[in-house]
């Protein structure tokens, strides 16, 4: 092949190469940066106990669409869904709440034993939630968290006492991610305080 030929070979070549590069760097700039993810953290402040008061099981919150999933919930007014841009949890949001029951009634040692289905645990209780309200309400200024709590008998499936806790903390600021996970998270570890404390008044 002659010089010329090859010399027009590789032109060509450098051209499809700088215009791969210029397209993979566009498509970087339209992906943009990815989503600020936030965790839930549990009361590390709870009154010990003795740790003799059965096995309890904790089941998965149920929850509706709207927070069954990784995306925070901010309401403008009543009745209107929207989302907190670039924010996620670190996880599903029932999923996470669960872990940090499990984790808040271990701190607290109340319990012989705790944990999820499938623990190949023996329960004595098992305990079901649901998730009513885990939003920011900008139209308040708040963050509110609603959780519906029953302690059921595993070994007759009778209701032993059933409660709902409901904490409101005011935003230090803007909605936005930091300032509205730490309000939920706030209020998310009030929820948890009285779930517990509740929890060693039932067994």
């Amino acid at each position: 092949m002659a010089r010329s030929s090859l010399r027009t070979v590789a032109a060509r070549l450098a051209i499809v190469a700088a215009l791969g590069l210029t397209l993979s760097g566009c498509a970087g700039l339209l992906a943009g940066s990815p989503d600020a993810t936030y965790d839930l953290t549990a009361p590390s402040d709870l009154p010990r106990g003795g740790g003799q008061r059965g096995v309890l099981v904790v089941a998965e919150p149920v929850a509706v669409a709207v927070i069954d999933g990784q995306r925070i919930v901010v309401k403008p007014n009543e009745g209107q869904v929207t989302y907190l841009p670039k924010s996620q949890w670190s996880d599903r949001l029932p999923k996470l709440v669960q872990a940090r029951i499990i984790e808040s009634y271990e701190n607290a040692a109340r319990l012989r034993s705790v944990g999820r289905p499938g623990d190949r645990l023996a329960p004595d209780f098992q305990l079901v939630t649901e998730l009513r309200a885990f939003e920011i309400r900008a139209a308040t200024g708040e963050a509110v968290v609603e959780l519906t709590a029953k302690i059921i008998n595993d070994k007759t499936g009778k209701i032993v006492a059933g409660e709902v806790f409901v904490a409101r903390q005011p935003l230090a600021g803007a909605v936005d991610g930091p300032t509205a996970t730490r309000a939920l998270d706030q209020a998310l570890r009030r929820v948890l305080t009285g779930l517990v404390g509740w929890t060693g008044q039932q067994l």
